[in-house]
């Protein structure tokens, strides 16, 4: 028998040097720079940046709505991904086409559509004024609500195509099998779907949790000053007062939490198995 190996690493061999220099190699200079003092190397930038009281509030708030936005993503996710695989090819082609299609458009686009939509003379609070719901107009633009609400939209569509993929994979058997043997929906769900597509629901809350966290224009538009989160923070270190040290480190915590819910979702992933 041949071996391939050779010729598998030879195949290997571009993509690996270019993740090394546009990847590893920047990666590894930000990794060393944040390290770096006047008078040698040591952990005193991220001391610094951990010791202000508005700091650390910027990265929980951030941290917070990313979870919360990839949680909402999957509850939402999961019942539209089996509906969808519930359908023929052909409307099933089509409604996949409709996911993909708001990934087509600016998130500068996505973004200004919903000043129209949350603003004070907005749709959401016309709707809510002329139905007598609310006596007077609610401030929902530049809040984490509104936020959550723009990162939501944003990213939803990562998840659903991960899981829409999971599902496609899916044994079409063991589901009928199950019912078989007595489970209900539920049961169904949790013992057969779930743990099966299990790596779908890894790598879509990977994405929506690394999207949220590394957002800058929907942030910067719907929470505006009042609601600063890491990549805002990151853009005014870095193009405002020009911190450098700030900057970097700002850009390893942004990485560094993103890898730790990866390998969480992961290790969660293996101990459902």
């Amino acid at each position: 028998m041949t071996n391939n190996r050779p010729r598998a690493w030879l195949l290997l061999f571009p993509a690996t040097v270019f993740l090394l220099a546009v990847f590893v190699y920047p990666v590894g200079v930000f990794l060393l720079s944040s390290f770096r003092l006047e008078n040698g190397v040591g952990l005193d930038n991220y001391f610094t940046f951990f010791s202000s009281e508005v700091n650390i509030e910027v990265y929980w708030r951030t941290v917070r709505i990313a979870l919360l936005v990839t949680l909402v993503s999957a509850v939402v996710s999961y019942p539209a991904a089996l509906a969808i695989m519930q359908l023929g090819a052909q409307y099933r082609g089509l409604l996949i086409g409709l996911i993909i299609l708001p990934l087509m458009i600016s998130p500068v686009a996505r973004s200004f559509a919903w000043l129209v939509v949350l603003g004070r003379e907005g749709l959401i609070n016309k709707t809510l004024v002329g139905t007598g719901v609310l006596k007077e107009s609610i401030p929902i633009l530049y809040t984490e609500n509104a936020v959550f609400i723009g990162l939501l939209q944003l990213m939803l569509p990562l998840m659903l195509l991960s899981l829409t993929s999971a599902l496609e994979n899916l044994p079409r058997d063991v589901i009928a099998a199950a019912r078989s043997l007595g489970a209900n929906s539920l049961q169904v769900f949790t013992r057969v779907i779930l743990p099966l597509t299990r790596d779908g629901l890894t790598i879509g809350g990977t994405l929506v949790f690394t999207g949220c966290v590394t957002a800058y224009v929907t942030p910067a538009l719907l929470g505006g000053p009042r609601v600063t989160m890491l990549a805002t923070l990151l853009y005014q270190k870095a193009g405002v007062t020009v911190d450098e040290a700030a900057t970097t480190v700002i850009s390893m915590v942004m990485l560094l939490t993103t890898l730790a819910v990866n390998a969480a979702l992961k290790s969660r992933s293996r101990g459902a198995a």
